[in-house]
């Protein structure tokens, strides 16, 4: 699994604090960007993180800003792309068990490095369930079209 992390400036500090958890784990990632604190569009990172997964040369994506929902909104827009904004370790085994989300947003300003560790973990872990869950993914794809 090759995990696709991005950010803007409002969350470069929590991007930084994931990428030493997947050092220590052993998890292969490939940073997008931004690579300080300076200000940055975050628009440009959600779309370079969220083609990377659409083409498939990382499995899943992780984008982090201030609140998780700019990027959220912008990584949505890519076709092909599922995006959920997760601060709970529920929600982000949720999105995947049921959703098949391939990119978690975060936000830097609402979620502290542990908890968001936790569920970056469980978001990873977790495969998705397929069965109904398979036909509402499908119904969401249409929509695309």
């Amino acid at each position: 699994m090759l995990i696709a992390i991005g950010s803007d400036h409002g969350g470069f500090n929590l991007k930084e604090e994931i990428k030493k958890m997947f050092t220590e784990q052993n998890i292969q990632f490939q940073d997008f960007g931004t690579y300080s604190a300076e200000s940055i569009d975050y628009p440009e990172i959600a779309q370079k993180v969220a083609q990377a997964v659409v083409n498939k040369e990382c499995t899943r994506g992780i984008i982090i800003c201030g609140t998780g929902i700019g990027v959220s909104i912008a990584a949505n827009k890519i076709k092909g792309i599922r995006a959920a904004l997760c601060h709970d370790v529920f929600s982000a085994q949720m999105s995947r068990e049921h959703n098949d989300a391939n990119i978690l947003t975060m936000g830097e300003r609402v979620i502290g490095p542990g908890l968001a560790c936790m569920i970056v973990s469980t978001w990873l872990e977790t495969e998705f369930a397929g069965g109904r869950h398979g036909r509402r993914v499908d119904k969401i794809s249409q929509l695309e079209a």
